[in-house]
Parts: C-alpha cells; sequence; structure tokens
C-alpha cells in the first residue's frame, strides 16, 4: 500500500493538473469572447451576439471551476471532517444555472429579433468566427476531458461539456449565416439561435442533476456496489459470518464507504481488526479514492447469514 507522503503527492500532482486545466479554459473563453462580441456587433448577427453571451457564462462557468478545484483540494479540517470535496459538485449545480440564464436570454433576444427583424452585415465573416471558435472549442474540450475522467473532476467536466456544447452550437449558428447568404432570408439567424438555446437548456439540466445526485448522497454506481459486495464475500472463510449497513455515496472524486461485518465470537479483538484492515485494504485497492469505514460487531442468532443483504 502507498505510504502516506507518497498518497499526499499524488493528490497534490492531481489538484494541480486540475488548476491549470481551468486556467486553460478561462483563457480560452476570454479570448473567445472578445472574438465573438466584436464580429457580432458588426454583423448585427443575433446569433454570434448569443454565442458571445453563452461563451460569457462559459467563463464564469471556467472562473467557478478554477475556484472550485482549488477549495475543493483543501484537507479535511475541524469544521469539514469529510474534506471539501462537494464543492466542486455546489459548482456544478452553479454553472448549469449559469448556462440555463443564458439560454433564456438567447431565446428573448432572438423573438425580439423575430419580430422586429434584423440586418446582418459581413456575413463571411461572421461564419468564419464561428468556424474559429468550433475549432477553438474542439481542442479545449478535448484537453479538458481526459483530465476530467482521470481526476474525477465534476468542475472540470461540466467546464468541457460547456465547450462541447458551443461546438454544436457555434456549427448551427454558422449553418444559420449560411442558410441567409443562400437565401436572403435574416429569420434563419433567430431561429437557429433558439434552437442553440434548447440545446444549452438541455446540457444545464443534464449537469444540475449529475451534481444535485452527489448533494443528495446518492449511493455508488451498481457496479461499484458490485466490487464492495464480491470483496466482502472473499473474506468469508477469514471467520466473517456477514455484513449489513452498507452506505455509499460520493463527493467529488471521493467515495465514502462503511459496513458492519458480523464475525465469528472466538475471534480475539486483534483478528477482527486484522479482518476489518483487510477489507478496508482489497476495497480501496478495486475502487479509485474510497475512504472506508468497517464496523465489527459479534455474531448473533438474529442475523445467521448476512452475505445477501445491504
Amino acid at each position: 500500500m502507498p505510504t502516506d507522503e507518497t498518497e499526499r503527492q499524488r493528490v497534490a500532482a492531481v489538484n494541480a493538473t486540475k488548476a491549470r486545466a481551468a486556467w486553460a479554459s478561462i483563457v480560452s473563453n476570454s479570448v473567445l469572447i472578445a472574438f465573438k462580441l466584436v464580429v457580432g456587433l458588426l454583423s448585427g448577427s443575433i446569433g454570434i451576439i448569443s454565442e458571445a453571451v453563452h461563451s460569457s457564462s462559459d467563463l464564469i462557468a471556467a472562473v467557478i471551476a478554477f475556484y472550485s478545484v482549488r477549495e475543493a483540494a483543501k484537507p479535511a479540517d475541524l469544521k469539514h471532517r469529510y474534506g471539501h470535496e462537494k464543492v466542486e459538485n455546489v459548482s456544478g449545480v452553479a454553472e448549469g444555472m449559469l448556462i440555463f440564464l443564458a439560454a433564456v436570454v438567447i431565446i428573448y433576444e432572438a423573438v425580439q429579433k423575430l419580430m422586429h427583424g434584423l440586418h446582418i452585415d459581413h456575413l463571411w465573416l461572421a461564419i468564419g468566427v464561428m468556424g474559429v471558435s468550433a475549432a477553438a472549442n474542439i481542442g479545449v474540450s478535448q484537453f479538458l476531458y481526459p483530465i476530467a475522467r482521470k481526476t474525477e473532476s465534476a468542475a472540470l467536466e461540466a467546464d468541457a461539456a460547456h465547450l462541447r456544447t458551443d461546438v454544436y452550437t457555434s456549427l448551427g449558428v454558422a449553418a444559420g449565416l449560411i442558410l441567409v447568404r443562400l437565401t436572403g432570408k435574416t429569420f434563419f439567424d433567430p431561429v437557429l439561435a433558439i434552437v442553440i438555446a434548447l440545446v444549452i437548456i438541455h446540457t444545464a439540466y443534464k449537469l444540475m442533476s449529475a451534481s444535485t445526485r452527489v448533494l443528495l448522497d446518492e449511493a455508488l454506481p451498481d457496479d461499484e456496489l458490485a466490487v464492495i459486495r464480491e470483496t466482502v464475500r472473499e473474506h468469508k472463510g477469514d471467520l466473517i459470518v456477514g455484513y449489513h449497513q452498507l452506505r455509499t455515496r460520493q463527493a467529488g472524486s471521493k467515495r465514502h464507504i462503511d459496513l458492519h461485518i458480523t464475525v465469528d465470537d472466538d475471534l480475539t479483538i486483534g483478528q477482527a481488526h486484522d479482518i476489518a484492515e483487510h477489507i478496508i485494504a482489497d476495497i480501496q485497492r478495486r475502487i479509485p479514492n474510497a475512504q472506508v469505514l468497517v464496523h465489527v460487531e459479534p455474531r448473533s442468532e438474529e442475523r445467521d447469514d448476512e452475505f445477501e443483504r445491504d
């Protein structure tokens, strides 16, 4: 098993990687906002302006992600005995709400343009900026996603999802502008903006739903629960009678697992403790970032065989 110092170094390296990734997202979003806003104002395209608004919400989300990964990295203290990892999940909800509000603004502006009409200039420049935006967001999201999955960072995964949505919306705006160029019908631009907003709302819902499940202490996925149960069963030959009260939850990338095991009455305290330590070590070896607590109880007639129970 790794030493405490090795584990601290590993965690520090992971946190530094997450912080660098969040900072890269802040820089890219800042550049894209300025680029889209200038071209949107020059061309008069509500689609491009809506993309600038969306990117503004992404910038705020990236700042939140940067802050949250730093806060989540703080060690447990007297007021936060389980650590600060849930800050990342809180940020996921906040980012989802920001995206939802941005979508509402986009829909409002698009409806206004449909009602009162609009004039679009510099069409090819507008189409070009959408292509550049899509390419940039593909690059940054491809950079963020592997880091988010490797470090199990809810904040970075939310940020990467925002950028991936930007790719689709940028291409949608470009398609609308091409239709305007080919047909001369400017209503394609606000109509595509509304479609973009609906996509954004769907993304916001998924992000908030995933983070909320963690904040409400939903149990770990079934495949991880199966690993825990199988690990305990493998120790049945160590005079374990059964287990019960298996409880699991997740905070950020950390998994909290606790359960009770019943052991043969003839075991000494030291022997029972060694069995519990072996179970903890085996679970931590099979499930990453797991904090495991095993409570030992003597055998009772009421619970004769509990290996199939939770």
